[in-house]
């Protein structure tokens, strides 16, 4: 085991990590932005490195500073969270290269995966479904046009190096497409400075699903069940759960044993999720891997009892996993709702500012993972989450329950957050019977709403 490990990363997930730190003996080393000087989770850690101004160009992102902070601290590892360089095959080979053990899977794994394109043709050589459409990249749009009055439309148009909606457009004619990939890729290249693009079918009303994956780097790879991710805002996800209510247990097994295949042919190892979209018929298609720890990966924690974190360290250490695919069962049922700082009725707009009043849930089966506190800052630098609430309970229904109790008892102010939308959503019938997809906000809950578009 590692003696002393950095968290390159800040808020609710330095702190998760911290925590796994501490449980396992080991110590850590924070770092922070002039914007966190101030937060309390620093005083949990060893030490504490200032590495930059507030912007994350100048500070999260900044591998040299983080780098810098890690050779004076003296630390053997280094955590990435979620976000910022947690998905950077430069920076992750940067730590191996310092002899400084980056927690996470390889670079090598990390760059097949992290292109679209070349996770979508390593799928299709591991027998994972695919969505119809182009081979890889497009050269242009007439290319473009070629695929989608092959596959026929409506098409998505998306960027081989896209993450969180962006390089993305729908296409239901040729005009569209023309306009919108010439949109996308100018949208890809600031985002990514990667302008490649390629074209999907599109899978109407589609539901997300994703797959917690688990390895070490001799071989052994379990899967640790699925989250259901369908309820998003902005291609954004709001509310996670699992097991998924829409899927059958025959549908489950083939889900998660093509994420398992999958993952092995990329040589993965560490916490990894590979996420589907699953249509009505319950037909699955490969969309990505993500290399890293969720966001929602507490869902999968409460279900399972596996802390995916101090796996993720104890893989980094060279530990082999104890744990067999037999081993894993999953109880009762998880549902998170991601609390951000946002006005959904002015497009989800970011609300940052300082927090007077924060008042969390508790009782039977409620975890809150969060930094935030009575007195702190909502800061308008990064993300705008706050909190994650989670219930675990022996039903999806008593989960239900239990989440509209505790989002009554959450109270966080003067700053708005979008509690009351999930109180709206936990109230509404099609939710309540599972009979939701990616459009559901959009179409049912918030039509009006400027911005709030459904997404992968």
């Amino acid at each position: 085991m590692f003696n002393r490990i950095l968290v390159a990363n800040r808020g609710e997930i330095a702190l998760r990590v911290i925590r796994a730190c501490r449980e396992l003996g080991v110590e850590v080393v924070a770092v922070y932005s002039r914007a966190d000087r101030d937060a309390a989770y620093l005083n949990l850690a060893n030490d504490a490195v200032c590495i930059g101004a507030e912007a994350p160009a100048h500070s999260y992102l900044n591998a040299a500073a983080i780098l810098s902070a890690a050779e004076i601290t003296n630390v053997e590892a280094i955590h990435p969270g979620y976000g910022f360089l947690s998905e950077n095959p430069t920076f992750a080979q940067m730590c191996r290269d310092c002899r400084i053990e980056f927690i996470g899977p390889s670079s090598d794994a990390m760059r097949k995966l992290g292109n679209k394109v070349e996770a979508k043709l390593l799928a299709k050589a591991a027998r994972v479904p695919l969505v119809p459409g182009s081979d890889g990249v497009v050269a242009d749009e007439d290319e473009a046009v070629a695929v989608a009055e092959r596959i026929g439309y409506p098409v998505m148009i998306k960027a081989s190096a896209g993450g969180g909606g962006r390089g993305m457009r729908t296409a239901h004619n040729e005009v569209s497409l023309r306009t919108n990939f010439r949109n996308a890729r100018v949208e890809a290249e600031n985002a990514f400075k990667d302008g490649s693009l390629y074209i999907e079918k599109l899978v109407e009303r589609p539901r997300h699903v994703e797959v917690q994956l688990l390895g070490d780097r001799k071989g052994n790879l379990i899967h640790l069940f699925e989250r259901d991710c369908s309820l998003q805002r902005r291609h954004q996800k709001l509310v996670e759960e699992s097991p998924s209510p829409h899927i059958d247990r025959k549908t489950r097994d083939r889900l998660c044993t093509a994420a398992v295949r999958l993952a092995k042919a990329a040589g993965y190892y560490s916490a990894g999720t590979c996420e589907f979209i699953v249509d009505h018929e319950n037909n699955f298609y490969f969309m990505e891997i993500n290399a890293r720890i969720q966001v929602e990966h507490p869902v999968t924690e409460l279900v399972t009892g596996v802390d995916l974190v101090k796996w993720q360290i104890r893989i980094a250490a060279g530990e082999s996993l104890s744990l067999k695919q037999t081993d894993v069962a999953h109880s009762g049922a998880a549902i998170e709702c991601r609390i951000n700082a946002e006005s959904p009725d002015d497009g989800f707009r970011p609300c940052p500012g300082p927090v007077h009043d924060f008042i969390m849930p508790g009782g039977p089966g409620v975890r809150v993972d969060t930094h935030a506190h009575a007195g702190c800052t909502v800061s308008p630098y990064y993300d705008s989450m706050v909190a994650k609430l989670l219930v675990h309970r022996p039903t999806r229904a008593d989960a239900l329950v239990a989440m509209r109790r505790a989002l009554g008892e959450f109270v966080i102010g003067p700053i708005r957050t979008t509690i009351p939308l999930h109180q709206t959503i936990f109230e509404h019938a099609d939710f309540v019977r599972g009979d939701v997809d990616t459009g559901f906000i959009e179409r049912e809950i918030m039509p009006g709403s400027r911005g709030a578009s459904s997404g992968g």
